[in-house]
């Protein structure tokens, strides 16, 4: 009994992952609600019912702890924790159709507590199972604390993405469900929000900094697919080769990577190959990760006129992947910098960039990337010409250098200006928020000084 239990929970992640990726009707989706529903069926055969939990971020059944599960089933976990379910019932006699039902409620709801899954349950005849909720938010909780918890959900997933990229170095099998559930899940909370995390958090440790920005790398690609309407799977295949597209890198010494002196020839090489590297690595995982992954990581320094390296026997133009994963590879570096003493601004990084055009980058794509990320993109601090200081909250595709901003300073001030419908009005500087800006982040609702 305690084995199917135990198979229980993980065709149940199993199912929740794959109702996020795929659409309802997909046979993927189906195939994993049939895994599920035959183990329910045996173990509803001689019980009642069957009663699945999470206690202090553990999963349970009766009085049994399922420590040994934590780390194989940490996303169901964290998923029951983040909707806020506390225990799922499955009572004698359930059909597929209602745990079909019930597996679609659970993939499309964030957040259990603030739907009416009884209703729910009512309408689409979902009779025997039942989920029940965890204890509400605690009184006194505040914008703050929800700062932390973006802050911590960073932080971990830098450190999921350093687990995929190991296991890649480490020649480890790879769970594609878990990984295309997980990159989905990235997008889900950080996709659009590059500003934002580059003020909530500084990664201190220089072996997380790498990891930081090839998280950073792959949020940019899914949002630049999605602003060009790519479907949702194309959106996940770039963010999955985007995430693996500096593998080869990373497979060089750390020594070398980190050298402050000049490198030897043979170091040189090292770094210079390290696409072809990061190809070969991949290779091994086009049967799980297809073959995208192994085309980015072996171009995203094949220039637009296709110069770079590696040198190619009969130069073409690169993939449409690789074009863009090389613009947000390049636009996240540049930004990262201003965590440190080299401050490129937003401005700055436009100019920077568009020097590039029709050289390192491809035209229309650079300039569709700054239309969709404006010159100043959401949740940059900026400095007006009257003086006055504000926080951009929309940017114009029509006008990427007149966004809508939000005046934080003088507070008595205050009022949302679009700044693409004024000439008397203007952005004279964004404002660094680890330096100029830092004393106004407790201005901005739902932001605290960074770390």
């Amino acid at each position: 009994m305690r084995d199917k239990v135990k198979s229980c929970f993980i065709y149940l992640m199993n199912t929740i992952q794959a109702g996020k990726i795929y659409s309802e009707n997909h046979p993927k989706f189906k195939e994993y609600i049939e895994r599920l529903y035959a183990v329910l069926e045996e173990i509803l055969e001689g019980r009642k019912e069957l009663t699945l939990g999470i206690v202090k971020g553990e999963l349970a059944w009766e009085n049994e702890i399922f420590f040994n599960l934590t780390q194989k089933l940490g996303p169901l976990i964290a998923f029951l924790e983040e909707s806020r379910i506390e225990r799922i019932i499955f009572q004698q006699g359930l059909r597929f159709e209602e745990l079909h039902g019930f597996a679609v409620f659970l993939a499309r709801t964030r957040r259990l507590d603030k739907v009416d899954e009884q209703e729910y349950f009512n309408l689409h005849g979902i009779q025997n199972i039942r989920a029940g909720r965890l204890r509400a938010l605690v009184k006194g909780e505040t914008p703050e604390g929800a700062v932390d918890e973006i802050r911590i959900k960073y932080e971990n997933s830098i450190q999921s993405v350093s687990h995929s990229l190991n296991q890649v170095l480490n020649e480890e099998e790879i769970d594609y469900l878990d990984l295309r559930f997980n990159v989905l899940s990235l997008m889900e909370d950080f996709v659009g929000r590059h500003q934002d995390l580059l003020s909530l958090v500084a990664v201190k440790e220089k072996d997380l900094a790498t990891f930081a920005h090839l998280l950073n790398v792959t949020l940019l690609s899914m949002f630049f697919a999605s602003k060009l309407e790519f479907p949702k799977d194309d959106v996940l295949d770039l963010g999955i080769a985007a995430l693996y597209h500096d593998v080869g890198k990373l497979g060089i010494s750390l020594g070398i990577l980190n050298k402050r002196t000049k490198l030897a020839e043979q170091e040189y090489v090292q770094i210079r190959d390290h696409p072809v590297l990061g190809a070969k690595i991949l290779d091994g995982y086009k049967e799980t990760l297809g073959i995208l992954p192994v085309i980015v990581a072996f171009e995203h320094h094949v220039r637009y006129d296709q110069t770079g390296y590696p040198k190619l026997a009969y130069p073409k133009k690169p993939h449409p992947a690789s074009m863009m994963v090389s613009i947000c590879d390049v636009y996240d570096a540049l930004a990262l910098k201003r965590s440190y003493k080299k401050d490129y601004p937003p401005d700055k990084i436009y100019e920077i960039m568009n020097l590039e055009k029709g050289k390192m980058f491809d035209p229309q794509l650079l300039d569709k990337f700054f239309r969709f990320m404006g010159i100043w993109p959401v949740g940059t601090i900026v400095a007006l010409s009257d003086g006055r200081v504000a926080i951009v909250r929309e940017v114009h595709e029509a006008d990427p250098r007149g966004p809508t901003v939000e005046v934080i300073d003088p507070q008595e001030r205050k009022e949302a200006i679009d700044l693409s419908k004024t000439k008397e009005l203007r952005v004279t500087e964004a404002l660094n928020p680890h330096g100029k800006g830092k004393k106004y982040l407790p201005l901005i609702q739902g932001s605290s000084p960074p770390v």
